[in-house]
């Protein structure tokens, strides 16, 4: 004996089901978006004013400055010092592990020196490229101006410190438009 097909049954009851399962979860992670979007907003202003004032701690605080970069630069944001203390620029470029992927935060003071840099985030490998974030390459930027000379590449990493390099050179390209 064969059991009867009832396509109401079979077919149309699990779509119905299915569908008001993905509502009612839609529903429910909208919902939990309303409440932690604005959280994670101030969490995420929070620690970019903190990273500001890491990179150019003589700064009491920080103004957004609205500046017609050039096309094709890095820079994503300039904030001048409110004290003149000098700038900080927000930099995302490309990274060995592939275009936009370095997010990096440079310090400039009001002399066109860097004070510091470092790395907010990026995809690069474990071991090599990932070196960049550590002091001993960040340290090499520290009281440089636009020639960056004497700025070394990583052995090993070359790629991803030439990336690095060219986000800070693109910071003084910016500097110069806004100081």
């Amino acid at each position: 004996m064969t059991k009867s097909s009832n396509v109401k049954v079979d077919f149309v009851q699990p779509i119905l089901i299915l569908t008001v399962i993905c509502l009612v979860a839609s529903a429910l992670l909208a919902w939990i978006n309303g409440i932690t979007a604005p959280i994670i907003a101030e969490t995420e202003a929070k620690i970019a004013a903190e990273a500001r004032l890491e990179v150019l701690p003589e700064a009491d605080d920080f103004t957004k400055v609205d500046a017609a970069l050039p096309e094709g630069s890095f820079v994503t944001e300039v904030y001048k010092a409110n004290n003149g203390a000098g700038f900080v620029f927000m930099i995302t470029c490309n990274g060995y592990g592939g275009k936009n992927t370095m997010k990096l935060i440079c310090g400039i003071d009001a002399d066109g020196k860097i004070v510091s840099t470092k790395t907010l985030s990026h995809a690069e490998t474990a071991g090599l490229g990932s070196k960049t974030t550590e002091d001993g390459f960040r340290g090499q930027f520290v009281g440089q101006d636009s020639s960056l000379s004497g700025v070394d590449t990583i052995s090993g990493a070359t790629f991803s410190s030439n990336y690095y390099i060219e986000g800070i050179q693109s910071a003084f390209e910016a500097f110069e438009l806004v100081k």
